[in-house]
């Protein structure tokens, strides 16, 4: 992928919204076109192949992280020691990222979803890299997702009641690195909530 970017900004204010796996390359551009600006190209790791036995595994221990690899190699049509291979592999190369209980939000005094848009005042690396810092300390915060739009962040948030909200948004999302301005919506209804991505084409 090739960006094309004029050179009267630096180019570290865009470098938060690249992907990790990502690797970065400017490029002279100009010479041939008469401006003074560079190319950034954006080159992205390669993503692991899977086939349709590795969809099948993933697709199955997302359902149930519990079963037993006996279990999993019949229900794909492996022996068990090639099954292992790969869930290993899966695992080594980053696809399977973890095995979680999944618990019910209201007896852990988390039963009210808030959804908050963040904006910060500076979009420079430094800016970015400072309000993740601090938010990733939040143990109250879900999901934060830095995002395009009237806004720069967007955070999920679980609190007990409504009167946590004050606490986290003054005393604490207010008080993030940069933060200039907030909105919140508290949710009425979870109709939806799930971590399964369909694997099976």
């Amino acid at each position: 992928m090739l960006l094309y970017w004029w050179a009267t900004a630096p180019c570290t204010a865009f470098l938060p919204h690249v992907r990790a796996d990502s690797s970065i390359h400017l490029l002279p551009w100009g010479a041939a076109l008469g401006h003074g600006g560079f190319a950034l190209r954006i080159q992205r790791s390669p993503v692991a192949t899977l086939d349709k036995l590795d969809r099948h595994i993933l697709d199955l221990l997302q359902r149930d992280g519990r079963m037993s690899m006996t279990d999993l190699a019949e229900a794909v049509g492996l022996t068990v020691t090639p099954c292992i291979e790969r869930v290993r592999r899966l695992e080594r190369e980053g696809v399977i990222t973890g095995y979680h209980a999944r618990v019910a939000p209201g007896p852990l005094d988390a039963g009210l979803l808030v959804f908050v848009e963040v904006s910060i005042s500076s979009k420079s690396e430094r800016s970015f890299e400072d309000f993740r810092r601090e938010v990733l300390c939040i143990p109250h915060v879900q999901e934060c997702h830095l995002v395009s739009g009237d806004f720069d962040y967007m955070i999920k948030a679980r609190i007990k009641e409504i009167g946590q909200y004050r606490t986290l948004l003054g005393d604490i999302l207010l008080r993030l690195p940069g933060v200039t301005q907030t909105k919140s919506c508290i949710v009425m209804e979870e109709i939806k909530e799930t971590h399964y991505i369909p694997a099976l084409k």
